[in-house]
């Protein structure tokens, strides 16, 4: 097998002319022989001016190189896309295929040993890994790292719990516009991502837990020193890696790390959005996710992690108390200790070297959790034949339980334009009911499963509301909101059919979610329901591509023909 800058040669007929002019070329950049001889660790690139969440990524590239260098092989830096989450038009879920296969291909035509992956903001990381898989090359992780908390009023803040919460006191005239301005200033007091338990950290401590990066890696803040010495750590295991070829994602990635991953992200209290990514990466390998098992570990693993939105804490405080080892040493027998990890230890290995933080109060013990179940529970029910999702840990008790009348949006558009209208015709004790912001129908299935309390309710002191939808929610939200109702309204999804005025019930503890109106009403509102027209920008490009091949949100929403086993054909 061939290796370091013989690696994948490009065709001109002729490898020895190949390998000739490569050297020719790459010889311009000021490399000797030596250098070229070594084994190669490619590492991505993907820093933009667009993406705060990346800003510490140069520092992170000079520090992995670094590692590498002293390792003895050789580091190759390669731009990827760069996807914010705040700045990505329609919404970046939109993007995450496109960055997964944007990797993919990169790693695939550049020749490389192995390769370092760096990212963070909410769809990067499960873009990088899914890459990852695809290409089955030595892979290690380096998740950018949380922001620092700010300060506001002697209160601590976090990016973006407190951006959603303080913006609901504004819009219930509890703050003027003077107060949020200067919130606006102090919510995110560095770089790096969501110092809560987001999609961007959750997806971090997964991949952690997975042994895909280095212990301690999804929680060391993005500013600190330690980040960067993480990563000169990093490239050295993946300079090993290159010269060992292994272990490869497909002898990491067995059944019991992706178990490992769903534990801890019901134990985290992580985000929804970490269900639909964790299944993208298990429908890239051998294995999958399966909806009623993930619900039955929630039912068995209680929250430990006393972080917003589901507790109190942030990210920083989960850090010093010893992170993602010292959560795996509570949680004991509930993970399999066994699973290998990048470096060559084992999860029991890790457990063992826990820091033990006196005093501590962001990781629980067994005994006495944040919650007695885990942050994530599995909804079925006419509604939803093939599931929907609920943080119930960041919900409002008394809601879990609810019998309501529909109140619906059409669209988010239709919701942007009525949910404020005085003349709107709603109560706190209804359901307000979005659909057509699906996997396809949006497109993108964007974050607005967080439909706004309607403002004459806010000012009207109501804080939280029954709100089902088929798209996402951010990981930094909370309240009683249903989500990924499956299938989406835009195919056809019984969410087309909820008419304002039908009565829908929601039962956490039975894990239903029920239209309460009879099968032969449904079946005479299917009969004339018209089927939603491709948007006219899905004529060409990556918008076709996306519309004609995008899956739902149980598979993952990946492209169908980026499985492991490609497209389906009938």
């Amino acid at each position: 097998m061939t290796g370091g800058l013989r690696k994948g040669l490009t065709s001109y007929g002729d490898a020895g002319f190949s390998l000739f002019l490569r050297k020719a070329f790459i010889k311009a950049m000021g490399y000797s022989d030596d250098a070229l001889e070594r084994p190669i660790v490619g590492i991505t690139n993907t820093y933009s001016d667009y993406n705060p969440c990346h800003g510490n990524v140069p520092q992170i590239i000079e520090a992995a190189k670094r590692g590498v260098m002293l390792s003895g092989a050789m580091p190759f830096v390669f731009p990827t896309i760069s996807i914010a989450e705040s700045f990505a038009h329609p919404t970046s879920m939109y993007l995450r295929n496109l960055m997964a296969m944007d990797t993919e291909e990169m790693i695939r035509a550049q020749p490389m040993d192995s390769v370092i992956v760096i990212g963070g903001c909410d769809k990067t990381l499960p873009a990088q890994v899914m890459a990852a898989i695809s290409a089955d090359l030595p892979t290690v992780v380096i998740p950018v790292g949380p922001m620092v908390v700010g300060h506001h009023k002697g209160e601590v803040l976090g990016a973006c719990t407190d951006c959603r919460r303080l913006w609901g006191k504004y819009r219930a005239g509890e703050i003027d516009d003077t107060e949020i301005e200067a919130v606006n200033g102090r919510l995110a007091p560095s770089v790096g991502t969501c110092m809560v338990m987001g999609t961007a950290s959750t997806m971090a401590c997964m991949i952690e837990a997975m042994g895909l990066a280095l212990p301690m890696s999804a929680t060391i803040p993005a500013p600190h020193a330690e980040r960067f010495r993480l990563a000169e750590a990093s490239g050295r295991v993946a300079a090993e890696m290159a010269k060992t070829k292994g272990p490869k994602p497909s002898e990491l990635l067995t059944p019991a790390s992706f178990r490992n991953a769903q534990v801890v992200l019901q134990a985290i209290g992580g985000s929804t959005n970490g269900l639909i990514h964790l299944t993208a990466m298990a429908h890239r390998s051998p294995h999958r996710i399966d909806l009623p098992a993930f619900d039955r570990i929630g039912r068995e693993v209680p929250v430990l992690v006393d972080l917003k939105p589901s507790g109190e804490h942030y990210m920083e405080h989960f850090h010093h108390a010893g992170g993602v080892p010292k959560l795996l040493a509570q949680l004991g027998d509930l993970v399999d200790l066994d699973a290998k990890t990048i470096s060559g230890q084992t999860l029991r290995d890790v457990v063992a070297n826990a820091e033990d933080v006196p005093g501590q109060d962001a990781i629980r013990s067994r005994d006495n959790p944040i919650k007695k179940e885990g942050g994530l529970a599995i909804l079925h029910g006419n509604l939803a034949p093939r599931g929907a999702v609920i943080k119930q840990s960041a919900a409002s008790p008394k809601l879990l339980k609810h019998t309501g009348r529909a109140v619906v949006f059409e669209s988010v558009e239709d919701m942007t334009l009525r949910v404020d209208d005085p003349e709107l015709d709603v109560s706190a004790d209804d359901v307000l009911v979005l659909r057509n912001a699906g996997p396809k129908g949006a497109p993108g299935m964007p974050e607005a499963g967080y439909l706004p309390i309607p403002k004459k309710l806010a000012r009207g002191g109501t804080k939280d509301m029954v709100r089902i939808s088929d798209a996402r929610m951010s990981g930094t939200a909370f309240g009683t909101i249903v989500l990924h109702i499956t299938p989406e309204s835009a195919v056809g999804g019984p969410l087309a059919l909820v008419k304002n005025g039908d009565m829908i019930s929601l039962d956490v503890a039975k894990r239903s979610i029920e239209l309460l109106v009879d099968a032969a009403e449904l079946e005479r509102r299917r009969a004339v329901l018209k089927p939603a027209a491709a948007p006219d920008e899905a004529r060409r490009g990556y918008a076709w591509l996306f519309n004609e091949t995008i899956m739902q949100a149980d598979e993952g929403c990946d492209f169908d023909f980026m499985q492991r086993t490609g497209k389906k054909t009938e």
